[in-house]
């Protein structure tokens, strides 16, 4: 499995201490609890609209250039990361984390709207804002094309096939090599992941996968830090999201 950020640590019980705090201030929480504030560094938050980065771990390039947690990434906007280096950020509506070894294409329409994620390589987990009917997003991995329709996502893209997991909410899933090969999913707590492969029998390039690589509190995170909430109140209580579009 491939280690977030938090690695060295019990990031479970960690991060979920670190949301308990989201809406204290970083000054009173570094005096409460200083080892956690110390190991994060701050408190998962609403970023302000200036603020892209959230946190960075090891060398991240940004449009081709080193990236600071003070460079500000864009809707279009090209973000590689190599074996040792991560990154939270924040990009309108959305919230990504980019795992290691990973390289991100974003787009956007003439409103500078986020409108597509192309992972061409590597693992991105992602929630999604939501939008009006004729604000449309598509996540795509190198054998899968994701339609999002008010969810979080999250995909690692090979060459032969893709793994996507639906956390919560839906998404039209295709095949990028056979149309046919297509699922509307619809989830409350990773109901079905799925594997996306580049060849085989056609129609049935989608299969069933087991959910795995990622975790709740990473969802958590990166809600906290667009100022919202996840469908669900605890790790134990889940409700079917509202959002539809």
């Amino acid at each position: 499995m491939n280690q977030p950020i938090f690695q060295g640590c019990d990031r479970r019980r960690f991060i979920r201490h670190m949301l308990t705090l989201s809406g204290i201030s970083l000054a009173t929480s570094a005096s409460v609890f200083p080892a956690l504030v110390q190991a994060l560094g701050k408190v998962p938050q609403k970023l302000p609209a200036e603020q892209s980065i959230f946190r960075i771990k090891g060398r991240v390039r940004v449009n081709g250039e080193l990236a600071t947690e003070n460079s500000k990434i864009t809707q279009n906007a090209l973000i590689e990361t190599n074996g040792d280096s991560e990154i939270i950020f924040v990009v309108g509506k959305d919230a990504h984390i980019l795992r290691k070894n990973s390289e991100l294409i974003l787009s956007a329409d003439k409103q500078s709207l986020e409108t597509g994620a192309q992972l061409v390589k590597g693992q991105l987990m992602s929630v999604f804002g939501e939008r009006a009917a004729n604000e449309k997003h598509t996540t795509s991995t190198t054998t899968a094309t994701i339609g999002i329709r008010g969810t979080a996502v999250y995909a690692e893209s090979e060459l032969s096939r893709s793994y996507v997991c639906t956390c919560y909410g839906k998404v039209d899933l295709m095949a990028v090599n056979d149309p046919k090969s297509v699922e509307r999913i619809e989830t409350v707590h990773h109901d079905s992941p799925r594997y996306v492969y580049a060849t085989g029998k056609l129609g049935q390039l989608i299969e069933p996968a087991p959910m795995k690589n990622h975790e709740d509190e990473e969802i958590m995170l990166i809600e906290a830090l667009l100022g919202r909430k996840t469908p669900f109140s605890s790790l134990n209580d889940y409700s079917v999201p509202s959002i539809d579009y």
